[in-house]
């Protein structure tokens, strides 16, 4: 695994992806499977899943495993906390952006409490008062002005995403204080230790994923995207239109029903 210090800056890390999608995109062409409505990408993005996948068997999962085998628990759960602590502040411009200003309110007694209190961000004593961690996103915020998700995609290296969230997660690194350290060696080391306590966070629901998917590509991507709407419309999604044509027109034997002619 190259040394997360070679990583000089985002720019690179986008040139990289760049180039790792060029590469996937003949061999994923190449195959015939009709592609699904909504991921019209599918042959692509089934080819980069694969990639990704060996580089997470071979590379993240070890490695995640070898930092909670010798990382103590409360040490883990001190920098889980402090990088939830620098999320907030990404959390706290997008909900602005919606226009959200009471919950603005909450995440930024979020952040000032934990930074100041419990020391950057280790100590999560805003959640200990109940004021629970929030998920925003710039890709959220796209969706709650009404932009749509575009194609579902799989990024090299970052899994499941769209255009939309794509293009959200490239805005979010500016408003992401990580990316704000002047000395480039510790930024990118940092970067590495929160890309590994993200994958170590996920060792306990990961058998769960491969015994419950037949196809894991397709239980991945389905999930991924009903996880996205809940997120924009705030667990409160809007009703299919199969869901509405069934209330319009309760069937037969419904109550609602005129009485039949003799």
């Amino acid at each position: 695994m190259a040394q997360v210090s070679e990583i000089a800056s985002l720019p690179r890390v986008r040139s990289m992806l760049s180039v790792c999608v060029g590469a996937l995109l003949s061999f994923g062409c190449a195959t015939n499977r009709p592609p699904t409505p909504g991921d019209p990408f599918e042959p692509v993005n089934r080819a980069i899943y694969k990639f990704n996948d060996k580089a997470d068997k071979y590379v993240a999962k070890p490695v995640a495993k070898f930092y909670v085998h010798v990382v103590p628990q409360f040490a883990r759960t001190g920098i889980h906390n402090f990088f939830n602590n620098l999320g907030d502040v990404v959390v706290l411009v997008n909900d602005l952006l919606q226009l959200k200003f009471t919950e603005a309110s909450r995440d930024s007694v979020r952040v000032v409490a934990n930074t100041t209190f419990g020391g950057l961000g280790f100590v999560d004593v805003a959640g200990m008062r109940g004021l629970r961690r929030r998920d925003e996103d710039f890709g959220q915020t796209l969706g709650y002005w009404g932009v749509g998700p575009g194609p579902y995609l799989i990024l090299p290296f970052l899994g499941p995403s769209t255009v939309r969230d794509g293009i959200g997660t490239y805005v979010d690194s500016y408003p992401d204080l990580l990316w704000k350290l002047p000395n480039v060696p510790v930024r990118n080391s940092a970067a590495g230790l929160r890309l590994v306590d993200t994958r170590a966070s996920l060792l306990p629901t990961e058998r769960v994923f491969r015994q419950a998917a037949v196809d894991p590509y397709s239980f991945l991507r389905d999930a991924y995207l009903q996880r996205r709407i809940n997120q924009i419309y705030d667990g409160n999604p809007p009703r299919s239109s199969e869901e509405l044509d069934d209330l319009e027109d309760p069937g037969e034997g419904s109550a609602d029903d005129p009485a039949p002619s003799k």
